[in-house]
């Protein structure tokens, strides 16, 4: 998960960003991934074995990487 200074970080620069559509846009990707795995790492689902909660939390977790990496490069 983030800790606030990144979090600020990462919304300081989509506020800042003059293309106010790629800012939603990359808003709307970031809080639908970090959504994502905030759900999968609170709520451990009895329907998943642990291998499998684990891998899908992995690839969550990445996709949260790649939408941060692609913010933070603007």
């Amino acid at each position: 998960m983030l800790d606030n200074s990144e979090l600020e970080s990462v919304m300081e620069k989509l506020e800042n960003l003059e293309d106010e559509v790629l800012a939603v846009s990359l808003l709307k990707e970031f809080n639908d991934a970090s959504s994502e795995y905030g759900k999968l790492i609170i709520n451990h689902s009895e329907e998943l074995s642990h291998e499998q909660w684990k891998d899908e939390c992995d690839k969550a977790k990445i996709r949260l990487d790649d939408i941060l990496e692609k913010i933070n490069n603007i």
